[in-house]
């Protein structure tokens, strides 16, 4: 089967690349909406880009009337946000913030979630993700006719639970995937939870 994503809808194209393109990290951003109130959304458009200076990338569409999401409008007014990476455990509530809500309402509230101090970050994490990133908005991008926002995000400081890691004989900081145990997107409706790990080594 080919299919020429030129005679597609933008629609069908997001529902192919979503069902091939796979598994995709999810980037569970948390932004600020007023001091002490925050939102809550997840975004599996997601991936690092760059080490030096180290770089994230969220992409992040617009909302049916066609204004922006409120992701996009925090970072952007504010500049800092904090990304997290989601366990097993987490799924549900991640899932949840996902629904649509007025602006003004906090996901972090309506879910229940807690929030500890994030040392080094104006803005709290959840207390519960093994792995949170402090980010600054670097830069963002308008693509294609919708358009779309791409978001650049300078990591600045990194939470990693210390019952997930381990110190190597050489001393580098080892991180358990199977204890961080992240769940990833598939298409449509479907996730994955964490799978075997397989080591090979690089190729000389």
């Amino acid at each position: 089967m080919i299919l020429n994503l030129s005679e597609l809808k933008s629609s069908q194209v997001y529902f192919q690349m979503g069902q091939t393109l796979l598994p995709r990290p999810i980037a569970w951003v948390l932004s600020e909406i007023e001091t002490g109130k925050y939102n809550l959304a997840p975004f599996s458009y997601f991936n690092a880009i760059s080490s030096n200076p180290p770089l994230i990338m969220l992409s992040v569409g617009k909302k049916p009337d066609g204004s922006f999401k409120d992701t996009r409008v925090n970072i952007e007014q504010r500049k800092d946000f904090v990304v997290h990476i989601a366990h097993r455990a987490m799924l549900e509530p991640l899932n949840q913030s996902a629904a649509t809500m007025d602006a003004s309402e906090s996901e972090v509230d309506q879910l229940g979630l807690e929030t500890v101090t994030f040392e080094g970050s104006r803005l709290p994490r959840l207390k519960d993700c093994r792995v949170a990133y402090a980010c600054t908005c670097y830069d963002i991008h308008e693509i294609g006719d919708t358009p779309q926002s791409v978001i650049y995000g300078e990591i600045t400081h990194m939470y990693i639970d210390d019952s997930i890691t381990s110190t190597s004989d050489s001393g580098r900081l080892k991180i358990h995937a199977d204890k961080l145990d992240p769940i990833a997107r598939l298409g449509a409706s479907e996730y994955m939870s964490f799978g075997d790990v397989i080591s090979l080594r690089r190729p000389k």
